[in-house]
């Protein structure tokens, strides 16, 4: 089914590149070819200066749609459309009530390396890394894979859960190193709150953290789209060359 109605969406680490990697020129090339048959769009957790390093600084002249922060920040045809503020919309208190637990929790855990960049304040989300963002990409490796065994994101965000019930407030893994802190409906869903006016016939949704609490989960399970969980950039090619380049 393509048409240019049709909208494709994108989540970027895992899905269309490496985690925090730049996208390939194979994968570039194969986007645009893309764009031929259907829109394409992309929604990323991250800012949209992380989004430009891993998809070029050209991004909102190659894809239809970009939606940084999960659509807090938009663009449509090359030009800006739309910002939310997360200070706005829980103010100074509450914020520092979040920022001052997350550096407390993090002071007190013992990892074998910690870096710097714990709490990221972005435009619309508080971005939590136990590590630290300014980890290597050798020490963001190894602290994925031991993630993987103690869980320490997992634990984290259950003790935030517990510590800011009743707040409105949604805490999302994502990555490797990281989780998000947003208020409720914040999450990916929210680029499809500003697609409603385009009128799209279908939209199809491709991503790889659609575990319940990951990033792309509540997109993914969303009426509104249909949901591919890709486990690389070459499930992504392969999956989207099926439905709408043979």
């Amino acid at each position: 089914m393509a048409g240019r109605d049709v909208l494709c969406l994108f989540d970027v680490d895992g899905t269309l590149t490496a985690a925090r990697q730049k996208v390939t020129p194979d994968m570039a090339e194969f986007l645009q070819n893309l764009r031929k048959k259907v829109k394409v769009g992309v929604v990323g957790g991250s800012d949209f200066e992380k989004i430009k390093e891993q998809l070029g600084d050209d991004v909102v002249e190659k894809f239809d749609y970009v939606f940084a922060e999960n659509g807090l920040v938009a663009y449509k045809d090359g030009k800006f459309l739309c910002k939310q503020s997360i200070h706005a919309h829980l103010g100074e208190d509450l914020l520092q009530d979040i920022i001052n637990y997350c550096l407390a929790y993090i002071a007190k855990l013992k990892l074998p390396k910690k870096r710097g960049t714990f709490v990221e304040f972005r435009n619309g989300m508080l971005n939590v890394s136990p590590i630290g963002r300014n980890c290597t990409q050798e020490e963001r490796i190894e602290f994925y894979e031991l993630d993987k065994k103690e869980h320490f994101r997992d634990d984290f965000v259950a003790e935030l859960r517990k510590a800011f019930d009743g707040k409105g407030l949604t805490f999302s893994i994502g990555g490797q190193i990281s989780f998000d802190v947003f208020p409720n409906g914040w999450d990916k869903t929210y680029c499809l709150g500003i697609l409603e006016k385009e009128a799209f016939s279908q939209i199809y949704f491709f991503g790889d953290k659609t575990m319940p609490g990951g990033n792309d989960y509540e997109i993914y399970t969303d009426p509104r789209t249909i949901g591919h969980c890709v486990t690389s950039p070459e499930d992504t090619r392969r999956i989207c060359t099926e439905l709408f380049l043979q």
